[in-house]
């Protein structure tokens, strides 16, 4: 064969591969309920790097709102036209009783370094959940924390009996509303979306998310005082549609497993730095605004009320309920002796 000829051939052969590649290299979709600059968009953000950086295939992030309300893109997902969705049990607890076991209030400690050793290590998060989602036709890939849960209300409270009447807006979650009715309030299930507006207009008389939500939202402008109650951090699950994930090459799933470790990593050493960021630029901005943290004695009221929402729990989901409780009340304690 002359020179020519090869030179032909290995073009030909170059461009066969060219075609190759561009057939296998796919363009993943990604849904989640917050903001390229949340939590969950600095998560995906090192997810979709990560994807990029070691193969041929792109990830195209939807932040909050483009593909509608959270139950909207629950069913896209499940439905196989989204790849992966970032959602948190407020919003998936109704599909998935079990994983309203993250909203029982004063489960999970205060403690950055416990909570991240948690979700890192814990049985319950990185075993148990994963066949509960499967069931569903989910693919598990991370849970974490994004923060302590602080409470921005009109007026300040010290005990369940100053949350008489108050109208606390949750997500729509049955365990949420118990959780407030368990506090002394009058809870509304909404969405994120209506949110705004309801504070705007006294629909609601108050709210709770992390303070990096809270700042970067304007939430402190549409109240007068934020709480730290100490009763929960806002959990989230990254997750894939089963079937999708099934029909990967085995290269594909360990691309998408590493990806999801290297954000997982990042996401935890971030998040335990939001809270002071959110609260810093609160204090800054807003110096008028009022800020509390409840004492030890003061939380003892809201606790000893804890127990009925705990017991909420385990009545929907069942003996599997309990279980799951178990273990992350193990995992707990587990970290608490660990990470110090």
């Amino acid at each position: 064969m002359g020179k020519t000829q090869v030179k032909t051939l290995l073009c030909a052969m170059a461009g066969l591969a060219l075609c190759t590649s561009a057939a296998i290299a796919d363009e993943w979709k990604y849904v989640m309920e917050e903001g390229l600059t949340d939590p969950q968009g600095m998560y995906a953000l090192k997810f979709k790097e990560e994807i990029e950086k070691n193969s041929d295939h792109t990830i195209k992030i939807y932040p909050v709102g483009s593909l509608g309300e959270s139950t909207d893109a629950m069913e896209q997902v499940q439905a196989g036209l989204l790849q992966f969705i970032d959602q948190s049990p407020g919003y998936t607890g109704s599909m998935i009783p079990e994983a309203e076991a993250f909203l029982v209030p004063y489960l999970l400690p205060t403690s950055p370094k416990q909570v991240n050793y948690f979700f890192k290590n814990g049985k319950a998060v990185n075993e148990d959940f994963h066949k509960i989602y499967r069931e569903h036709g989910l693919e598990l890939l991370s849970m974490f924390p994004e923060g302590e849960q602080a409470v921005t209300t009109m007026k300040e409270f010290r005990s369940p009996k100053d949350l008489e009447g108050v109208k606390i807006r949750t997500m729509p979650s049955p365990l949420l509303l118990e959780t407030y009715k368990a506090f002394g309030a009058s809870p509304i299930a909404m969405g994120w979306s209506e949110l705004i507006g309801a504070l705007k207009t006294n629909m609601v008389d108050g709210q709770e998310n992390p303070t990096i939500w809270i700042e970067a939202y304007g939430l402190d402008n549409l109240t007068k005082v934020l709480t730290y109650t100490g009763h929960n951090h806002y959990v989230t699950a990254v997750m894939a549609n089963a079937e999708f994930y099934d029909g990967l090459s085995d290269k594909d799933k360990k691309l998408i497993q590493d990806a999801s470790t290297k954000a997982l990593d990042y996401i935890l050493k971030e998040a335990a730095n939001l809270d002071a960021l959110g609260i810093g630029r609160i204090v800054r901005t807003n110096p008028g605004y009022k800020i509390v943290t409840l004492t030890a004695d003061e939380r003892k009221a809201f606790k000893a009320r804890a127990v009925q929402v705990e017991k909420a729990f385990v009545k929907k989901a069942g003996e599997r309920g309990q279980k799951i409780i178990d273990q992350m009340k193990a995992d707990l304690a587990t970290a608490a002796k660990e990470a110090k």
